[in-house]
């Protein structure tokens, strides 16, 4: 065994290959790369950027105790799962970095999964903030190792601004300020006469097909949108990021209003529950697809809470379109916007959710999905454009 000296000891070993170990004071895991690759390089004297596992594990056993916990588990774990005998520097750097190429990824999902310590749900003595964001790996990831790394690497900036801006921003400042109060129920004189709401008359207002999310037709159906979009919303986004979910959001605010102006050409939208449920959608369905994998609290219930939620909100709205309108002959708003949001959800919500850190564009399944969804858009725009005066439909009075 080397002894440690002052400055790097060498080896004694007769062997051809001869390891020089730096100081603790040398090694410093979350200092500049170079210093990084000055550790890598004592164990790789050929300069090939690749150790074999052996040394890898010789490295870990000197250093270890200077790594996070987690991400000495994680490295653990690569060593333990590779099946070419060798570690790569890129790798070594990746997890300093908080960063995982796919091959490191897929070198450990390949290879054996468990972790050598205990799982992150049995760590004590955590501060609040420290048991919250525990509390969100466990309700969004199936897989014990991406939950310890999202752990170690979540830092909360940016934090959850979509959701929370497009929940507390556009639904109460605007409707709470700009209209004078906060929800207009269908009967309510201005229901109609905004320029937010999707109108059949109105539908070449482009910015329709978006803005009808902030318009509500009643408190309970603003109060079940706003709930279910927190309380899904926001840890998806601390888990996977605002790019993702504003991602899936959006599709599915923009699938609801498009499928209500395919199949339900009469009827004006308003709601966010085009978003809402393309979001639940997705957080459902991936707790089916992992339910082994899934350790949140009372899943079961909490999924029948939420489904009866949805069931309630959707039901609603089918009574509430067929209902006698109070402003004839225009109907109440469409509830096809709600199966629009489902059917985003559950194709590329479940894409997006399922594949926790792995670039999109690499999945085959999420192009199908992406193109089936160009597609649709494609087809409802040529539909509003010239559907309506083939079908010679009887579109109520604009507003």
């Amino acid at each position: 065994e080397p002894h440690a000296s002052s400055s790097p000891a060498v080896a004694t070993s007769s062997e051809a290959e001869e390891i020089e170990v730096l100081d603790s004071e040398d090694v410093l895991p979350m200092a500049a790369e170079d210093h990084w690759k000055a550790l890598f390089d004592q164990f790789d004297p050929d300069n090939t950027g690749y150790i074999s596992t052996e040394k890898f594990r010789s490295l870990l056993q000197r250093h270890g105790s200077e790594l996070d916990p987690h991400k000495l588990e994680v490295l653990l774990a690569l060593a333990d799962s590779n099946s070419e005998g060798r570690i790569c520097y890129q790798d070594f750097v990746n997890l300093m970095s908080n960063k995982r190429s796919n091959s490191f990824r897929q070198a450990i999902l390949q290879g054996n999964r468990r972790l050598c310590s205990k799982a992150l749900l049995e760590e004590t003595g955590l501060s609040l903030s420290q048991r919250l964001i525990r509390h969100v790996a466990y309700e969004t990831l199936p897989r014990e190792i991406d939950r310890k790394w999202y752990y170690d690497s979540y830092t909360c900036c940016p934090p959850p601004w979509f959701m929370i801006t497009i929940t507390i921003v556009a639904f109460f400042l605007y409707n709470g300020v700009v209209l004078d109060r906060f929800v207009l129920q269908v009967s309510h004189p201005l229901y109609l006469k905004n320029a937010l709401l999707y109108h059949p008359q109105l539908r070449a207002q482009a910015w329709r097909y978006l803005t009808y999310i902030f318009m509500h037709a009643g408190i309970e159906h603003l109060g079940l949108n706003v709930v279910l979009q927190l309380l899904v919303g926001v840890p998806l986004e601390m888990v996977h990021g605002a790019a993702r979910i504003s991602f899936v959001y959006v599709a599915g605010v923009v699938a609801g209003s498009l499928a209500v102006s395919v199949a339900d050409m009469t009827a004006p939208v308003v709601g966010s529950s085009g978003g809402v449920y393309a979001l639940v959608s997705a957080h459902l369905a991936n707790i089916v697809m992992n339910w082994s994998g899934m350790k949140c609290q009372f899943k079961l219930l909490r999924m029948a809470v939420a489904l009866i939620c949805m069931s309630f909100e959707f039901g609603r709205a089918v009574w509430l379109r067929f209902h006698p309108s109070a402003y004839p002959p225009c109907p109440h708003p469409s509830f096809m916007a709600h199966l629009g949001g489902v059917m985003v959800g559950i194709t590329l919500g479940v894409i997006i959710l399922r594949n926790y850190e792995q670039r999109l564009q690499d999945q085959t399944l999420w192009w199908i999905f992406l193109s089936i969804y160009i597609i649709f858009v494609l087809f409802a725009i040529f539909w509003n454009i010239f559907a309506y005066s083939l079908l010679d439909l009887k579109l109520p009075p604009p507003p």
